[in-house]
């Protein structure tokens, strides 16, 4: 028992209240959200009918149309200095859209459903990634992103381990109905998260401060990560790509589910400890490492052939999503002005976010008119290229 405490204190010091209430609110949010997910390509190519390329543009699409909120949402929090309403407003839209994939008969409906969903997820994030960097000490920075992504992880598992159970006797549309519950829980949550006092709403004394100024003071070095960041996204075609390789190569929907949970199993124990090497010895070189983790998953899924084979590949995805989900937000704080930190992130998320389309565009093309071979071939190309491009940047 004192054992345990102790380590509860080591790993919760320097980190405040706010990273833990908001990792609840996560939690809550990805299980609901992961009954949905990982469901979605499977609905849509086994239920509605649709082809890769569709499945590539509804997740890619998607992200894209939340990317281009994140950096005004993040401007605009930076500037009437307040985190919260953004919070609110975010999370709570995203709620609401949940349950209505039940009702969708077409993957132009998903496509709809999906986007207004995920505007919610632009709304929010750029300023809760900043409520996190100001509710810890800075020589923390990467574990308390750690923290926050594992508890978000944790949600995630929860949520497609129900969804696994829930599909065995309910059908796609019930499971959608029940994943507002825990979303809903998750609003109710953001009511507890405290903003500094410094940060309530003031008077805006410089209204010359523009969003375009605001860019300019970015740091020369930040631009280059985002730059370097949004190449390799070009060839992240995401999660949705290797459940599909896994009906491919002859597997179940629910097996590519368990597989799907074996990832975020993986994901939420590597995460924390990835935020914590970052503390100590750097972001650069454990987002490094994450894009080579990623070259590899996906020379893996050109050769994969059995169930024993790909349970290997979604292993090594899960180690990769943990090397850079935390690291790369607090490396965008590290770089950033203090006073730009939501801006910056969200120029980030949002340059980042828009290589989602044509990535996933990209990918499903390739899949559908050459091969999936040829696909995996092409994230693997760009995510070489992106950490060469990485060992570059001076910091």
């Amino acid at each position: 028992m004192k054992q345990t405490k102790h380590f509860r204190a080591r790993l919760m010091k320097g980190v405040g209240a706010n990273i833990v209430i908001l990792g609840m609110v996560s939690l809550f949010t990805d299980l609901g959200s992961q009954m949905v997910f990982p469901l979605i390509p499977l609905f849509l190519t086994t239920t509605l009918g649709a082809s890769m390329f569709v499945v590539g543009l509804v997740e890619g699409s998607a992200e894209t149309v939340a990317s281009l909120l994140k950096v005004f949402s993040g401007y605009w929090s930076d500037k009437i200095k307040r985190r919260k309403p953004f919070i609110l407003a975010g999370y709570g839209l995203s709620s609401l859209a949940k349950p209505l994939f039940a009702f969708a008969g077409t993957w132009q409906a998903v496509f709809g459903i999906r986007i207004v969903e995920r505007v919610g997820k632009g709304i929010r994030s750029a300023p809760r990634d900043a409520i996190i960097a100001e509710s810890c000490d800075k020589d923390v920075r990467g574990k308390a992103y750690g923290i926050h992504r594992a508890m978000d992880g944790t949600g995630s598992l929860l949520g497609a381990a129900l969804a696994f159970l829930l599909l065995f006797s309910l059908g796609y549309r019930d499971v959608f109905l029940l994943a507002s519950i825990p979303s809903l829980i998750a609003v109710l949550l953001i009511i507890f998260v405290k903003e500094e006092k410094n940060k309530t709403l003031q008077p805006i004394t410089n209204t010359k401060k523009s969003i375009r100024i605001s860019f300019k003071s970015l740091t020369p070095q930040l631009r280059y990560f985002t730059i370097v960041a949004t190449i390799f996204a070009l060839g992240n075609f995401g999660y949705a790509f290797l459940m599909i390789r896994a009906l491919d190569i002859g597997l179940s929907d629910h097996i590519a589910l368990l597989l799907y949970i074996i990832f975020y199993i993986i994901y939420t124990i590597f995460t924390i400890p990835a935020g914590i090497i970052s503390d100590k010895i750097g972001r650069k070189p454990v987002i490094g490492i994450g894009y080579v983790l990623f070259g590899l998953t996906s020379l893996g899924l050109i050769f994969v052939s059995s169930l024993s084979q790909i349970i290997w590949v979604f292993v090594l995805y899960g180690v990769f999503y943990a090397m850079i989900d935390g690291a790369q937000r607090a490396f965008v704080v590290d770089l950033s002005p203090p006073d730009l930190k939501a801006t910056a992130l969200g120029t980030f998320h949002t340059a980042t976010g828009l290589a989602a389309t044509p990535a996933g565009g990209i990918a499903g093309l390739l899949w559908g008119m050459i091969s999936p071979e040829t696909a995996f071939t092409y994230g693997f190309v760009l995510s070489l290229v992106a950490a060469a491009s990485l060992l570059k940047l001076k910091i």
